[in-house]
């Protein structure tokens, strides 16, 4: 178990260094030199750092800004961001606290500070007056972005997600609500120009024979796929039940790739990853080991099971919320929206850990699987575990992704709304190592950082990218993010289609452009 370690002054001593001017030591002022040592606590929380302590590892976690530093008694090296870190003699306890050579405090400030680009918000494109749908709901999007190359660097494509869908009480239930059933799930070409986003073209996603069963033509809808394993559709007011659409998508994260001129799309259903056409037909559809069998009344659209088996373990409505394809055209990395429900829904809610899949797009097979470590909610004063998630990701060469990660609340309420950078080149492939507890001792999401770090698992390491509440973001929905080039940084928010019985009513559709600088 990780829990924060109390830490009782003894002395107080001034000490001029590059991280504080004055520490609470534990020894005597002759200790104090060129590498003096320092209370662990103390001196990270001086500088706003987040201190837990791993009993069973008799390891301290220090964190801020996604960077990491473990230390453990008895070593010769900490950890900082994955990466082994030199310590002057063995780390050691003084009256049961823990205490460090000055140097390596220097070097976790130095970490935090550096990593950060300068950036600065270039402006605010707003969709104004979007076509109306049916039942006065308009379109909407933002619930995924990318950019193609050789586009203009204000031309983007984006999807909305499953369609307006809501909740309502009904009694003691909670029911989901889709108001217009028969809407088919769309990638949209947007432009940015004079402060408004631009709709250029539509795409509405479509089966490559035959037809759906919802729509009645060949365009699919966004409803869910089956019964007992999704939500139960019903009509705007929660009273009648409607069918279910095993074509149906709840589309989320959008990518491109190069080598083939296609769409990939995450989507939370299954969770599954959709092959699409730029014209939007389907492709395929891969899901997790073991599901490809409940499609067997549906042979309109290929489907393969090829996910890892523990995908399907995925907490309703937190599938995979975000994809992206590197460069080149060689690999999609997914990530689940919020820890796997793994052993149960309730370790789930509880965890901190997802999964960003690694896959590989000519063998069609997935390769790796990394650990995202999202930020400690005890950082963030009222925030649960569950209240933080990631919405999406985009890759800047092979092994370096953005990932958006955020809290669900809005304007003042909000405490998270960050891009990470998150370098995967020395972190641990742990692909099928930790997927039940009869393998790994606990599946993943029981794990803690420490856990992982007993067990040989180096962390991808994770930097502080663009922080949006420096800017006044306003909106709850963070979930699409890409470079427009190798400087701008495009921001859009999901907002539900703004309509009654979400916490997105009456919300706009925005793109916020951002041009990022030194240290990029």
């Amino acid at each position: 178990m990780t829990i924060p370690f109390p830490f009782i002054p003894r002395r107080t001593i001034p000490i001029a260094t590059s991280v504080v001017t004055t520490v609470m030591l534990l020894f005597p002022p002759a200790a104090v030199g060129a590498d003096a040592e320092v209370p662990l606590r103390s001196t990270a929380e001086a500088q706003g750092a987040l201190v837990s302590w791993d009993e069973a590892g008799q390891t301290a976690i220090i964190e801020k800004q996604g960077h990491r530093l473990l230390v453990r008694v008895g070593a010769h090296t900490a950890s900082l961001d994955g990466k082994p870190l030199p310590v002057t003699g063995e780390i050691h306890l003084v009256q049961d606290r823990t205490v460090v050579p000055q140097s390596v405090m220097d070097a976790f400030i130095q970490a935090v500070n550096s990593g950060t680009p300068e950036s600065r918000l270039l402006g605010r494109y707003i969709l104004k007056n979007p076509k109306e749908l049916g039942n006065g709901i308009r379109m909407s999007i933002g619930s995924s972005l990318t950019h193609l190359p050789g586009d203009p660097a204000n031309v983007f494509y984006t999807t909305a997600d499953r369609g307006p869908n809501g909740s309502v009480q009904a009694g003691q239930d909670s029911r989901t609500t889709f108001p217009l059933p028969t809407y088919t799930p769309t990638i949209y070409k947007v432009e940015l120009k004079d402060g408004q986003v631009n709709v250029l073209q539509e795409i509405p996603l479509k089966l490559p024979k035959g037809t759906d069963p919802v729509t009645g033509t060949d365009q699919i809808s966004g409803v869910s796929n089956f019964p007992g394993m999704d939500e139960t559709p019903y009509d705007a007011k929660g009273e009648k039940q409607l069918p279910y659409d095993p074509y149906g998508l709840d589309t989320e994260g959008l990518a491109y790739n190069p080598q083939d001129d296609t769409f990939w799309l995450g989507e939370e259903y299954r969770p599954s990853i959709v092959h699409v056409k730029r014209d939007g037909t389907i492709l395929e559809r891969i899901v997790p080991a073991g599901e490809a069998s409940l499609f067997a009344g549906a042979p309109n659209v290929p489907v393969k099971d090829l996910l890892p088996a523990v995908y399907a373990d995925r907490i309703p409505n937190r599938g995979i919320e975000g994809v992206t394809v590197t460069p080149d055209g060689k690999w999609l990395f997914a990530v689940v929206q919020s820890p796997l429900g793994n052993p149960d829904q309730a370790t789930g809610k509880k965890s901190r850990i997802m999964r960003i899949l690694q896959f590989d797009l000519q063998k069609m097979a997935p390769v790796a699987e990394y650990p995202y470590v999202a930020d400690d909610a005890k950082a963030y004063p009222g925030l649960k575990p569950s209240d933080i998630v990631v919405s999406d990701l985009y890759a800047l060469d092979d092994h370096t992704l953005l990932v958006d990660e955020r809290d669900k609340y809005a304007g003042d309420q909000a405490k998270l709304k960050r891009i990470y950078k998150l370098d995967l080149s020395g972190a641990t492939n742990i692909l099928g190592r930790f997927d039940s507890a009869a393998s790994g001792g606990k599946t993943l999401e029981q794990m803690t950082v420490a856990d992982l770090d007993r067990r040989g698992v180096v962390l991808p390491s994770k930097s502080l990218f663009l922080d949006l509440l420096k800017y006044g973001y306003p909106y709850e929905k963070i979930e699409g993010i890409a470079m427009a080039d190798d400087q701008t940084l495009a921001v859009a928010n999901d907002n539900d289609f703004g309509i009654d019985n979400t916490t997105q009513t009456g919300i706009p559709s925005e793109i916020w452009l951002f041009a990022m600088g030194t240290g990029h």
